[in-house]
């Protein structure tokens, strides 16, 4: 069984950062892609960065240059550097991975931005 554990939401004013963080535990091997989602009220999950094994990253374009994706390996940790905040951030963010090709979510962490 595979567990995620997402914590560091929050409020926050508008221009302000956050650090998420999501720990995996659990039987897992190889876990390959590590990518953060996030839900607004009434709107589809979105995918808003991702990380490979090799550290490649990728971004949602309305992240991009405020958003910072990172992973420590040795500690089974995703990360999400959020600067920068805008109102339109408020959504419960995901973190979800990839490992033996098969693809687990953790429970979600609320991140509210006002303006």
């Amino acid at each position: 069984q595979v567990q995620l554990v997402e914590s560091g939401g929050g409020l926050v004013q508008a221009g302000g950062s956050l650090r998420l963080s999501c720990e995996a535990s659990g039987n897992i091997f190889n876990i390959n892609t590590m990518d953060w989602f996030r839900q607004a009220p009434g709107k589809q999950r979105e995918l808003v960065a991702t990380i490979t094994s090799r550290r490649n990253t990728g971004y949602a374009d309305s992240v991009k240059g405020r958003f910072t994706i990172s992973r420590d390996n040795a500690k089974n940790t995703l990360y999400l550097q959020m600067n920068s905040l805008k109102p339109e951030d408020t959504a419960v963010y995901y973190c979800s991975i990839i490992a033996t090709a098969q693809r687990y979510w953790g429970q979600g962490t609320q991140v509210t931005v006002s303006s």
